[in-house]
């Protein structure tokens, strides 16, 4: 039985590690020829196999290249990276920081940092990729937003800012590239077991269904998300562009 995305080839970036390693590892289930995993360090935050090998698990072949998603020369040279195995089909714009402060402590040196990395490096890296993609007349994008891309965070207000960008970015390149061929959506993650969580805000995971009123009473895996981006990738989304797909649990209408 053919996978969602049977032959297709993957650029991810921030794939080392999280929600791009979940990304990157659910295409190659579904059948993705090739990944590209587009990062600045070749091994995963949380530990174990690299995920440039762990694709071959499951059929897939993977190159690594390191990338700067702040730099478009970077997010260039990955997308090309994808020619070896075909060109580019799909292109996830995952890479992304946050740097938890209060709002009046936030400076300008967190700001751009955060808006570079996330905003900047979705935009730059659509741009890469649609290029290519206008070339074969189809492709598509997914941009990973998040919850706190439509509410905001006092605690994490340059990252909701550069959040909310990437949503308003994905739907102007929809409008822009849709008589192209191609399809970008965002998707926007709730609270996620991830070391973003854990690590950078600092939450044990088994707190987080406590501190946030999510109805499905915890948070997710890395994979539920790799897995929505993977459908979002597939025919079974062929007449979805310029869309937001939540996947939260709940937790954006309970708040």
């Amino acid at each position: 039985m053919a996978g969602l995305v049977e032959g297709k080839v993957a650029v991810v970036t921030g794939a080392a590690s999280g929600i791009g390693r979940a990304a990157a590892l659910a295409l190659a289930r579904e059948g993705a020829k090739a990944v590209v995993v587009a990062d600045i360090r070749k091994d995963p935050r949380e530990g174990g196999t690299p995920t440039q090998e762990a694709v071959a698990e499951h059929g897939a072949e993977g190159r690594f290249v390191s990338c700067d998603v702040s730099r478009p020369a970077d997010l260039e040279a990955a997308v090309a990276a994808a020619d070896e195995f075909g060109g580019i089909d799909i292109m996830v714009n995952n890479a992304g920081i946050v740097i938890p402060k209060d709002f009046l402590d936030i400076t300008e040196e967190d700001y751009d940092r955060q808006m570079d990395t996330n905003a900047k490096g979705a935009f730059f890296g659509t741009q890469a990729a649609a290029k290519k993609m206008a070339e074969k007349g189809a492709g598509v994008i997914v941009n990973v937003s998040s919850i706190l891309g439509f509410a905001g965070s006092a605690g994490v207000a340059a990252y909701s800012s550069s959040k909310g960008a990437i949503k308003l970015m994905t739907y102007s390149a929809a409008q822009a590239l849709a008589p192209k061929g191609i399809r970008v959506n965002a998707i926007h993650p709730g609270v996620i077991t991830t070391e973003l969580v854990t690590g950078d805000f600092g939450l044990p995971a088994e707190m987080a269904a406590q501190v946030f009123p999510i109805p499905m009473g915890r948070p997710a895996g890395p994979d539920e998300i790799g897995d929505a981006i993977a459908l979002l990738c597939s025919n079974h989304a062929r007449y979805m562009t310029g869309s937001s797909l939540l996947v939260d649990g709940g937790l954006i209408n309970t708040t």
